[in-house]
């Protein structure tokens, strides 16, 4: 008899363990109630990126007159301004969100695997019951995976209304530009949200509890993407606390906790995330929750009970969509007996979305600072880079850690247009242990942006 998988939860941490699982030969179930792809796929991912994605178009052409090129309207006049049609974009975004959904619907089901569209409780460690709207089902598990994600976090003094006030989720259903925006969170989501809507033209306020934008990213990176944001037109409030979210008919109103007050059109609340793990049983199942309501586990996605994993964000370990899936397939591989690799946080790699991205893996700047770690480093500015010139590209760096000694290259930060692809390298350099002189010596093309990677860990080659 197969062995009996059921998974609560169809996000990235639910769907690549249940692709994983049914390989190897389980009867996989997977329980979901808000949608297969989760919210990484639906409402935060790829609706984020693809809104994105048109703000970085709408950013080339602002520069394009750099490059010599200029738009005329069709009697020939010299265009001043490009228009954005945002129910238009906030269409394809749903539009595509779905559609990877379907798609990934399409390949659990190819794989065998059953789906049943309702809310998942643990009766027991080895018993999941399934609330739908035709009843209940009760599934005997030998295994279970608790994925069931996180949710925005919202404040008594700032409620989201889903007009005016909103969460990240609730963005998507705009249909007119706001005429100006209050970000309150200057995290990873607040950042891209706040670079995102100033590409497309809207006059954007990022209120931050700290110091600098994106207080957990490399110090440089964040003082590049904060100088750039306010060279384009952004006002950044740093060292302000948000005290409370307000409207009156179409004006929002965030007063500040020293008194101050920013009115706009519209708010977006970027302000954290709280693990949906409420009212699901596991704690009376044994499965054991930290402070912040985060289900504990270990390396392999072990939970305190016994044939109980977790994976995703209802974990907290790091709220990204590549480490859910990895969490989720690592839990099927150590419960069905496959080779397992224990989750190393130092090789994840990670990007910011912003205008210009930001990506790291491996160890960090804080890490060196606060003396985790010792390491040589260089940081080398794109503005040197041949191709980055041809680009219009000014601003951006290369930033590479090695362990003096050895060599051996162990993390990275690149900041420039698409990031996300160029940290590649790095990332597999961290990975797989290469020394700097490895990672210099392999041919780049002339000219490429991708050149000052190995330019950087030839600065770092030694005697």
């Amino acid at each position: 008899m197969s062995d009996r998988v059921v998974i609560l939860g169809g996000g990235p941490g639910g769907y690549e363990a249940a692709l994983v699982a049914s390989q190897l030969g389980a009867d996989v179930t997977v329980v979901d109630s808000h949608g297969i792809g989760g919210s990484a796929v639906l409402t935060d991912c790829v609706p984020s990126k693809t809104l994105i994605a048109t703000a970085e178009v709408m950013t080339e052409v602002s520069e394009a007159g750099e490059l010599g090129l200029t738009f005329h309207d069709h009697e020939g006049d010299v265009a001043t301004a490009i228009d954005v049609d945002l129910g238009r974009v906030n269409e394809r975004v749903k539009r595509l969100a779905a559609d990877q959904s379907a798609d990934i619907r399409a390949r659990l089901d190819e794989a065998g695997v059953r789906m049943i569209e309702a809310r998942g409780t643990l009766a027991a460690a080895d018993r999941v019951v399934a609330h739908g709207a035709d009843g209940e089902e009760e599934l005997e598990a030998d295994a279970v995976l608790v994925a069931t994600g996180a949710a925005p976090r919202t404040l008594p003094s700032a409620q989201p209304d889903g007009e005016r006030i909103l969460t990240w989720e609730q963005v998507y259903d705009l249909t007119e530009i706001p005429t100006s925006l209050v970000v309150v969170g200057s995290g990873v989501t607040g950042a891209e949200f706040a670079s995102a809507y100033l590409a497309l033209g809207i006059p954007v306020t990022l209120v931050s509890s700290r110091d600098r934008v994106l207080p957990g990213e490399d110090a440089d990176a964040s003082q590049v993407l904060e100088e750039v944001s306010t060279r384009r037109g952004m006002t950044v409030l740093a060292r302000s606390r948000m005290e409370s979210v307000t409207r009156d008919g179409d004006v929002v109103t965030v007063t500040l906790t020293d008194g101050r007050t920013v009115e706009a059109s519209h708010c977006i609340l970027a302000l954290g995330s709280v693990p949906n793990t409420a009212d699901l049983g596991l704690e009376e199942a044994g499965v054991r929750l930290d402070d912040g309501a985060f289900v504990e586990v270990d390396r392999v996605s072990r939970t305190s009970a016994r044939g109980v994993y977790a994976a995703g964000d209802c974990t907290g370990v790091l709220m990204l969509a590549s480490v859910a899936a990895m969490q989720g397939r690592i839990a099927m591989w150590h419960f069905l007996g496959d080779t397992v690799h224990p989750l190393d946080l130092k090789k994840v790699s990670s990007n910011v979305f912003t205008a210009p991205e930001i990506a790291t893996v491996g160890w960090s700047q804080q890490a060196v600072d606060a003396g985790d770690i010792q390491v040589e480093s260089v940081m080398l500015p794109l503005a040197g880079n041949a191709r980055a010139k041809m680009q219009g590209v000014r601003d951006g760096f290369v930033k590479l850690f090695s362990r003096p000694g050895t060599g051996i290259v162990v993390g990275g930060v690149v900041v420039g247009p698409r990031a996300s692809e160029l940290i590649h390298p790095v990332s597999i350099a961290v990975a797989e242990s290469l020394t700097a002189d490895q990672l210099a010596q392999a041919f780049t093309v002339y000219p490429s942006v991708s050149g000052s990677v190995a330019e950087a860990a030839r600065r770092l080659h030694r005697f």
